[in-house]
């Protein structure tokens, strides 16, 4: 595993507390959470790498530090889990 894997891995896992709330992250909105559910439908549904995650804050404008975020959100939400090696899938919309 490498070291850009396992810190995004220790992102998410750390964030999905912050996002308990089940309120999108600060600084974004409901329609950044719909513009990142389809950005991660575009890729495959999963974000496990560096590679899944530059398209997405592509198409969404988000940091990474809001697209970690934005994970842990729709994981505490019920719309993503965790995966057994830490990656995140999406388990709405196109992707359900």
């Amino acid at each position: 595993m490498t070291f850009t894997k396992m810190k995004t891995i220790g992102a998410v896992v750390g964030l999905t507390a912050l996002a308990a709330c089940a309120v999108p992250p600060e600084g974004t909105t409901q329609q950044d959470v719909t513009s990142f559910e389809a950005a991660v439908a575009s890729i495959g549904c999963v974000l496990r790498t560096e590679a899944d995650y530059l398209p997405v804050e592509l198409q969404t404008g988000l940091s990474r530090e809001q697209s970690t975020q934005m994970a842990a959100f729709l994981i505490s939400s019920d719309r993503a889990v965790t995966l057994e090696d830490g990656a995140v899938q999406l388990t709405t919309g196109a992707c359900a």
